[in-house]
């Protein structure tokens, strides 16, 4: 089966939901191709056979009456990024419409202002607006209606123009040109008579309502977006590079890997590296949402986009261009945004039909009140404010906003959710299990006992201090994790430790040395058997003998330590209504031990790697939904099995490829605050679609029974989404 391409398309023109979902449908028509347009990001995301070019999808969306693009690589934007031209044209427009409707809107409803010949000044002021304001709801609906297909546009255009029409038949056909001619203003459907009725009010107000509609939508579009765009430009512009002896000063797209690259006090490092020489503080802040600096030496990895507080660095670049870290947190977050939830795909069907579905009920409106009432201004009245209140704009934003502020939030804070199908996850899980080493605890392993032996294994025994001694400068020349526990340890508590004058590492149980002229053995029970020394037996996990002149002198106990953050993420993910679960391939004993500390119950130890993957399946077999955090390549297979999976950023590529959200910092709390993330994303979701359902289904009867005057319907239609995207914008505040 041949595999599939991946493009990202731009789109233009697209003014609704319906005009996204008709692209959408469109391209899903074509053999081979599975595509998702979002109208929030103006982005199509389009999955094609090979044998699909790019050049038929752009044919497609422009015979649709659109315009696409490839988007252009990030190399091309400039540093400073000039104003949106959609919105200054937008802002201009809605400014001159505005000048000229107020007067019109005053005249109309204040019947005190209005002086003779009043409505010929109307005329000439609401022109303007209705034709050039107008304009791109005029074009849009002209360029749906030759591919025989019906949006917003259509909507208002044929709304206003029928308003306009209206007006104009009466005041050079009718009564309404006559001089002296005053006008009331009514809230509900007018019932004056036909020939003496204008309605440039509601085709001048109309228009300039859904374009500052339009304009606060389109801005807040851009602030939904500005997280994304904020990563992005995390990211230094130049770099001193180390070449031929000296430094040079290039752009950051020309660093190569393995180049030698500067970083001075206050400077942001230019790509992910590793250092080579120099000692500082790095704020990694703006990419994990940790607050305090990190320490990094020779050898300690940094990302770009971090600043470097302190001492000057010389960095090795590792990774360069879209394989940083930075670049791949972004191409997630973008990817995460241009995805669709369950819930705005049934918004998606619900827009595709709306709009046909509300010319009809306009025109049973009208038909209906001509019949009942005989009334034509009334009847005209009813049909139009139908027309202009049905408006799926909200519709169409309570989704792509929500996800587009949410996913960018969390990205500030060091949370990646991949996509929107997460938060529909996050909603239901009840249990989550939590991998030990390396989530829980820190992975590395710190002394944690020192029991000296006495009696029956001899009179000479050691004390604390010489036992540390001598067991800490043999381990101090092993590179196994253990041994360097017990090094580092001793050292710590004894200061300055001997040079072994011998040294033999026995793979697999221990070493072996001369120190200080004495013998020693450090290591597992075997290892002093095999050199004839007795043992003192232990239950105890992670105990290492040692021995000296064919004595056993003590027990010195190693252990994974447990993160300071792990007990209070721990009644936090149980805050939010979660049953957590360590899962290890430890010892029992040790996992039991960490559970206790950390406020875990339930404990699923000595379990193979290959093995987690199926604790998973089991539990959700017993109907548990299950939360998965993990961070080795060995926690993969259960990640990518869970309902949820959640991987440290600290942890290896593996389980971050697997996972459903990424914690970029290595903090057990992070999970909570991911969880609360996506839950409170999803709850605005579902209001904004509450609001929007709730919206239509309410006004639409109202509109019909000629309760609402088609100027306040245009004005409360363009405030719908406003509401919408602003209630998505709260989620900026998440903390």
């Amino acid at each position: 089966m041949p595999s599939t391409t991946v493009t990202e398309l731009t789109i233009g023109g697209m003014t609704c939901a319906s005009c996204a979902a008709r692209i959408e449908k469109k391209l899903n028509r074509m053999d081979g191709v599975t595509a998702t347009v979002n109208y929030a990001t103006e982005k199509a995301h389009v999955e094609h056979a090979p044998d699909v070019g790019v050049d038929e999808l752009i044919a497609t969306v422009v015979k649709t009456g659109y315009t696409a693009e490839e988007p252009a690589p990030p190399a091309e934007e400039p540093a400073e990024e000039p104003e949106d031209p959609e919105l200054a044209s937008l802002r201009q427009r809605l400014t001159v419409s505005a000048l000229l409707a107020a007067p019109v809107i005053l005249l109309a409803m204040v019947p005190s202002l209005q002086f003779d010949d009043w409505q010929w000044l109307s005329l000439t002021l609401a022109s303007p607006v209705v034709v050039w304001g107008g304009l791109p709801f005029h074009r849009a609906a002209w360029t749906n209606l030759r591919h025989g297909a019906a949006t917003m546009d259509t909507l208002v255009s044929v709304g206003t123009l029928a308003a306009y029409g209206w007006s104009l038949w009466a005041l050079f056909l009718g009564d309404a040109g006559m001089p002296g001619m005053r006008h009331g203003f009514d809230l509900t459907a007018d019932r004056a008579h036909a020939s003496s009725a204008i309605y440039l009010e509601v085709a001048a107000g109309v228009v300039t309502f859904i374009l500052l509609g339009r304009y606060l939508e389109a801005r807040a579009k851009r602030r939904a977006g500005a997280a994304l765009r904020a990563l992005m430009e995390l990211g230094a512009k130049d770099v001193a590079v180390l070449r031929d002896g000296g430094e040079a000063r290039i752009p950051v797209g020309d660093l190569r890997t393995g180049d030698l690259f500067v970083v001075r006090p206050g400077e942001k490092i230019a790509t992910d590296g590793t250092v080579a020489e120099g000692a500082s503080a790095v704020d990694a802040s703006l990419l994990t949402g940790e607050s305090l600096p990190l320490d990094v030496v020779p050898g300690s990895a940094v990302t770009g986009g971090c600043v470097n507080v302190s001492g000057r660095l010389v960095v090795e670049a590792t990774r360069v261009g879209a394989d940083t870290q930075l670049a791949r947190i972004a191409k997630l977050v973008e990817e995460a945004q241009n995805g669709k939830a369950e819930v705005q795909r049934l918004a998606d069907r619900i827009s595709a039909v709306f709009v046909p579905v509300v010319l009809l009920i306009a025109l049973a409106t009208l038909v209906t009140w001509l019949l009942v009432t005989d009334d034509v201004t009334a009847s005209f009245t009813a049909a139009v404010a139908v027309l202009i209140i049905a408006c799926p704009c909200a519709l169409g934003l309570a989704t792509p906003t929500a996800l587009m502020v949410g996913t960018g939030r969390g990205a500030q804070l060091g949370i990646l959710i991949k996509g929107p199908e997460v938060l529909e996850s996050t909603r239901r899980v009840d249990t989550v299990v939590l991998d030990k080493t390396g989530t829980v605890t820190t992975g590395r392993m710190r002394l944690t006992g020192v029991h000296v032996h006495g009696g029956r294994y001899g009179t000479d025994s050691a004390d604390e201090t010489e036992l540390l001694r001598l067991a800490g400068a043999l381990e101090h020349s092993s590179e196994h994790p253990v041994a360097r526990a017990i090094a580092a340890g001793a050292a710590e508590r004894c200061g300055e430790l001997p040079t072994p004058k011998t040294f033999e590492n026995v793979p697999g149980l221990g070493v072996r040395g001369s120190v200080d002229g004495r013998l020693v053995l450090v290591g597992r029970a075997a290892l002093l058997a095999a050199e004839g020394v007795e043992a003192p037996a232990t239950a105890e996990p992670g105990a290492v003998h040692v021995a000296w002149d064919g004595v056993a002198r003590g027990t010195l106990t190693v252990a994974d330590t447990v993160k300071d953050t792990s007990t209070e993420a721990v009644a936090r993910l149980r805050a939010l209504g979660l049953r957590p679960v360590l899962l290890t391939g430890d010892h029992r004993a040790v996992a039991e031990a960490v559970a206790a500390e950390v406020g875990v119950d339930e404990v699923i130890a000595e379990v193979l790697p290959e093995e987690k993957a199926e604790v998973i399946r089991r539990l959700r077999a017993e109907g548990r939904t299950v939360a998965m955090v993990g961070d080795g390549v060995n926690d993969a297979a259960a990640l990518a099995g869970a309902d949820l999976g959640l991987a440290m950023g600290t942890g290896t590529d593996a389980a971050i490829e697997a996972s459903d959200l990424t914690l970029v910092r290595g903090d057990l709390r992070v999970a909570a605050d991911a969880i609360r993330l996506a839950r409170r994303t999803l709850a605005t979701i579902r209001g904004n679609l509450g609001w929007a359902f709730g919206y239509n289904l309410a006004a639409l009867p109202l509109a019909a029974a000629g309760l609402l005057n088609p100027m306040i319907a245009g004005l409360a239609m363009a405030f719908s989404s406003v509401f919408v995207v602003s209630n998505s914008l709260r989620l900026r505040r998440f903390k």
